[in-house]
């Protein structure tokens, strides 16, 4: 599907107090932005950011950062985030493509990652622009704490196999998967839905998920 180009999102991603700014900067210093030591997670491919403000909301313990490269995707969290009553000092957005995350984080910098419901990247030839890829779970490893975990979910079949098939290959242990999200009770239990979930569960779809560690 196309990607609507919007005309003033940049300028307003590039202006909004939501988004940080120059994120390499703050490369190994992360917590000195929170001004906390709380475990940071990470949401790569964030979409609206409907999943990141209700986690964030959930367990203010942590500190969220939700990355996504197009900043007329990202505008809609903007608007979102406006529009929330409760303030969420915990939650805050990143424009940047996520080839960059050895540059915007250092070693054992993030505790926890997520991927919901990625672009499949359906064409052979364009695997290595998986989310879930070797080339990307490297990327993984290098700024993921050591108990740190990957949670992955799709309602995309032949994705979920290929990322099972890469998370063994690349050495990482899998500690949890279910090609039925919401008939697991176990993996289910305190599940937050993203927008494509509830589109995409509310068609039938299974929802596949999988937990991975280094």
């Amino acid at each position: 599907m196309r990607l609507r180009n919007i005309p003033e999102a940049k300028n307003i991603v590039e202006n909004s107090p939501f988004v940080v700014q120059n994120p390499c900067c703050l490369r190994g210093a992360w917590n000195k932005f929170w001004q906390n030591t709380h475990p940071i997670h990470l949401e790569v491919g964030m979409g609206k950011g409907m999943f990141l403000m209700e986690m964030s909301q959930r367990h203010p313990e942590n500190n969220y950062l939700g990355m996504e490269l197009y900043d007329s995707v990202l505008l809609r969290a903007i608007q979102k985030r406006q529009t929330m009553e409760k303030p969420m000092e915990n939650l805050y957005f990143l424009c940047a493509d996520a080839r960059m995350l050895p540059d915007i984080f250092a070693e054992k910098e993030i505790q926890k990652i997520y991927l919901n419901f990625s672009d499949p990247w359906p064409k052979a030839r364009h695997s290595k622009r998986r989310l879930t890829s070797r080339q990307f779970l490297e990327r993984y490893k290098q700024i993921l704490s050591l108990d740190g975990t990957v949670e992955f979910k799709t309602d995309n079949l032949d994705l979920f196999e290929f990322s099972l098939q890469e998370v063994k290959e690349s050495g990482w242990t899998l500690i949890s998967h279910t090609y039925d999200l919401h008939q697991d009770q176990q993996m289910n239990q305190n599940n937050v839905m993203t927008e494509y979930e509830e589109k995409f569960s509310s068609m039938g779809n299974p929802i596949c998920k999988l937990v991975a560690r280094m």
